[in-house]
């Protein structure tokens, strides 16, 4: 193969200046550094030649080098530099740019009107009143939880933290956003990590999510043991207890916190062994049909003193939910709430196959659980809450529009304690403290202050939700409908929500009056026996 100086131009460059600077050491002493700077290179250069791993930087000694310090800086640069405002990366510039205002309280206006393109499709809106009423107090967005069953109802606002847990997150990031849902009276889920120490550290309501690991009150075998879940469960700081079926970020899909992560705080709150792998199988071990699942949420219900128990999960095989609808008539135990995880949603590491193409968005998934409930005839028994990339107070009210009562986020309140998009959370490299275990980064997370961004996060989106409802001529967000909410579906036709989506009539499952056939073929393979 002939000789080609191109090729190897860099490493023939870092002999030559390495080779001279040493030669002419002895006359000029400040030669130190460049002999020093380019021998290194030319030992890097040697080195690159004789291994066998990279092909680029065996062809291209030293400078091939470039292209792995390109990629290793490519998401920042794109992300600062070259990233439209309008541009999901899963969150756009003009949507985190949202949450970092309101959280530092700073003014939430723009001039020169929208940025966005209203005439594309999916360009969607809310109508406004011809009489617009006196803005609502946010403070009274609120709604209740806890059907005829529950003791003890909750009084929810309708914004809350979504599931995130400790070893995800920091312990400086669980700090501030429990602290922050303390300030702002509204609730923060401690995701399937258990109940740390640093979620009761300043007395935040909490929502308790038991997985299938039962992590925080599981046996030494991984099985549940009611014991230890009564232990916590009474405790007045937890509000509510959600089961967690699935998650929209993995749906299906058990999980592996790895022997090195289980540190011993993390293994305390857990309840899981030191130094060993920690394992969150993809299915409970409590029940395995809808009627098992029934009896799980009447015992939780029992042992946490009344307290609303509910469900988590992302919809998949539809007729599996509606099997597990079949078995709250066929039992007459109810949830008290079920909120709806989106495909969409997400702060954890994923499978990319997972993240990508299973489980049903989140508004897809938020319609069919409301129409079933309607149409089982027990939609007022229980609430439903809605979670997937929801930061905005247009977020919100698209969801209260189409059958949520309340509204969670977990990555718009990331955003308020300091995230920056980096896409490191599963690298334990978090360059902002909050997704990492590493006790110098996290320090950067200050408690005080993010807490405070926490609290005006939530604070200002409800009060932007509160001018909103008001310019529709709305008091509260219970009032919002399908027929306030506009989409374009195409550069000449908008249409409400009401004539969008297909909303089943109170009953007509039950009656077999309904008319929808995707929900009558599914009815009828839902089995209350069997998901």
């Amino acid at each position: 193969m002939p000789f080609r100086l191109s090729r190897f131009s860099s490493l023939f460059l870092c002999v030559l200046i390495a080779g001279i600077s040493i030669i002419l050491l002895p006359y000029r002493h400040w030669l130190i550094v460049p002999a020093i700077v380019f021998g290194l290179l030319t030992l890097l250069g040697l080195r690159d030649l004789l291994q066998k791993q990279h092909a680029i930087q065996r062809n291209y000694p030293v400078i091939g080098h470039i292209r792995w310090l390109a990629e290793m800086v490519r998401p920042e640069i794109r992300q600062y530099l070259f990233e439209a405002d309008e541009e999901a990366a899963p969150f756009s510039r003009s949507q985190r740019s949202l949450v970092y205002r309101r959280a530092k309280d700073e003014a939430g206006d723009h001039p020169f009107g929208t940025l966005l393109d209203v005439y594309r499709d999916g360009y969607e809106f809310i109508g406004h009143s011809a009489r617009p009423v006196p803005a609502a107090d946010p403070a009274g967005f609120r709604i209740t939880i806890g059907g005829d069953q529950c003791a003890k109802p909750y009084s929810a606002s309708v914004f809350n933290i979504s599931a995130m847990s400790f070893g995800s997150l920091s312990a400086n990031a669980i700090r501030a956003l429990n602290k922050g849902a303390k300030l702002g009276g509204f609730s923060h889920d401690t995701g399937e990590g258990s109940i740390s120490p640093y979620h009761r550290e300043f007395g935040g309501d909490i929502v308790w999510e038991i997985a299938s690991g039962y992590f925080g009150c599981r046996d030494e075998a991984g099985k549940f043991d009611a014991a230890r879940f009564a232990a916590q469960a009474t405790s007045d700081q937890v509000k509510m207890i959600e089961i967690k079926m699935s998650q929209g970020a993995k749906p299906g899909h058990g999980g592996i916190l790895p022997a090195a992560k289980v540190t011993a705080e993390i293994a305390g709150t857990r309840g899981v062994p030191i130094g060993q792998d920690c394992i969150s199988p993809p299915s409970h071990s409590a029940f395995s049909t809808p009627l098992e699942m029934m009896a799980f949420i009447a015992q939780l219900r029992t042992l946490s003193g009344g307290k609303p128990v509910g469900f988590k999960y992302c919809l998949g095989h539809p007729w599996e939910f509606m099997g597990i609808v079949k078995a709250m008539l066929a039992t007459g135990i109810y949830p008290d709430f079920i909120v709806v995880d989106g495909a969409e949603g997400g702060t954890g590491a994923a499978p990319v196959e997972f993240s990508d193409h299973i489980g049903v968005p989140m508004r897809e998934g938020l319609l069919f659980t409301h129409n079933v409930l309607t149409g089982a005839g027990i939609r007022d028994r229980i609430r439903i809450g809605a979670a997937g990339r929801i930061v905005s107070a247009f977020d919100i009210a698209s969801v209260l529009a189409i059958g949520a009562d309340w509204a969670n986020s977990a990555r718009g309140f990331m955003f308020a304690i300091g995230c920056i998009q980096s896409l490191s959370c599963n690298t334990n490299r978090c360059p902002t403290g909050v997704a990492t275990q590493d006790a110098v980064r996290q320090r950067a997370l200050v408690v005080p202050d993010k807490s405070e961004r926490v609290h005006r996060f939530h604070a200002n989106t409800l009060r932007a939700l509160a001018d909103m409802l008001a310019a529709a001529g709305l008091h509260h967000p219970s009032d919002l409908g399908p027929h306030h909410l506009v989409r374009r579906i195409s550069t000449t036709e908008v249409k409400q929500f009401s004539e969008l989506h297909s909303f089943v009539t109170p009953g007509s499952l039950i009656d077999e009056s309904c008319d929808h056939g995707f929900y009558k073929r599914n009815w009828a393979l839902a089995r209350a026996e069997a998901f």
